[in-house]
């Protein structure tokens, strides 16, 4: 069998890999110890991320005619690659708060819905809450206001009294208006 005929499919799979990805984040990941590169792939796992480590020329012929193609500049020495088809901040939110950890992973740089982005930009997306996250920040903020109102009204009903009579005023001069 030709070394093209060997090569092809790992690189159909990168192209599958990558063709509906939200981000790709690329690291360089030499000197990780066994424990440390385990529990990143363990963590990456858990977050929805896929994370493989490819040969360069394999990545390369995959990224051409994509978004990645931006990626070329980063595809020196080792590489893995972290990819995302959910949640575009997950890669680099994840392998930045890993890389905390263990210094000895550099992130190179990424695509995220799109556009490329350096180690920096990278670092910087990484910053950015989940959708969850600020789902339900939006939820709180939504929820605040009509919380509020709902107990003062419970207040006012428990004084009874003059406070309830002419809150009861009020609603009838409005709806008289």
């Amino acid at each position: 069998m030709a070394k093209v005929e060997l090569k092809k499919p790992i690189v159909d799979e990168i192209s599958e890999a990558i063709k509906d990805a939200q981000s790709v984040v690329l690291v360089d990941h030499r000197g990780l110890t066994v424990a440390e590169d385990t529990q990143l792939r363990k963590l990456l796992r858990e977050a929805g991320i896929v994370y493989k480590v490819y040969k360069n020329t394999m990545m390369t012929f995959a990224f051409k005619g994509t978004d990645c193609e931006q990626l070329q500049e980063y595809l020196n020495g080792p590489s893995a690659i972290a990819i995302s088809k959910t949640d575009a901040t997950a890669p680099a939110r994840e392998l930045c708060k890993f890389a905390k950890t263990a210094p000895k992973l550099e992130v190179k740089g990424g695509i995220v819905e799109g556009a490329a982005y350096d180690a920096k930009g990278i670092a910087d997306i990484a910053k950015i809450p989940s959708r969850e996250e600020l789902l339900s920040k939006l939820l709180g903020s939504l929820q605040s206001p009509v919380t509020n109102f709902a107990r003062v009204m419970n207040q006012l009903a428990e004084k009874g009294g003059a406070g309830a009579a002419s809150a009861e005023e009020a609603s009838a001069a409005e709806a008289a208006e």
